[in-house]
């Protein structure tokens, strides 16, 4: 499982911590499930997310994979809902797309797209963990795009929804 958390400040996004959490040596899959809840969580409550962006699951050749998948996305997602933490799901070629410009974008393209943009001086091993910060970055892009269409209606709708602005 790959994740990044992005902290976007003065409108340029700036990467908080970006990881993979390893279970390639983890033979039961109940155990695995409940190692992701519990580095969900552990995310969250260190970083106080304010969205979690997840890929949505996609349907490739094998439906045990897809199954295992969505049982391991379902455990993150769990653990947002936990902490009441929203939840929005991206299409992994809508997340290709809002990175390199193409939904067909290799890991490697989105990888070295990502190092380019948030200026990552050495990109990690395993690109998983550039997955989980191209969700984020895609919900960073989409959210600006958007920026225009969001006013705040009263200073109640604005203390709720910048508390780190309120001193």
């Amino acid at each position: 499982m790959g994740y990044g958390i992005i902290k976007a400040a003065k409108g340029k996004p700036e990467i908080l911590v970006i990881g993979i959490l390893d279970q390639r040596k983890t033979t039961d899959h109940y155990y695995k499930i409940s190692r992701i809840f519990e580095r969900t969580l552990k995310l969250i409550d260190e970083y106080k997310p304010h969205v979690l962006a997840i890929e949505a699951p996609f349907y490739g050749n094998n439906v045990q994979s897809l199954l295992r998948l969505g049982r391991a996305q379902g455990a993150a997602i769990s653990a947002a809902l936990f902490r009441s933490v929203p939840i929005v799901e991206y299409a992994p070629r809508k997340i290709k797309q809002s990175i390199t410009g193409h939904g067909n974008a290799s890991k490697e393209q989105v990888a070295i797209m990502l190092q380019k943009t948030l200026e990552i001086k050495i990109l990690p091993e395993n690109l998983d963990a550039t997955d989980g910060l191209a969700a984020a970055m895609c919900h960073y892009y989409r959210k600006s795009e958007n920026a225009h269409l969001t006013r705040k209606r009263s200073w109640k709708d604005f203390i709720r929804d910048n508390p780190e602005r309120i001193q």
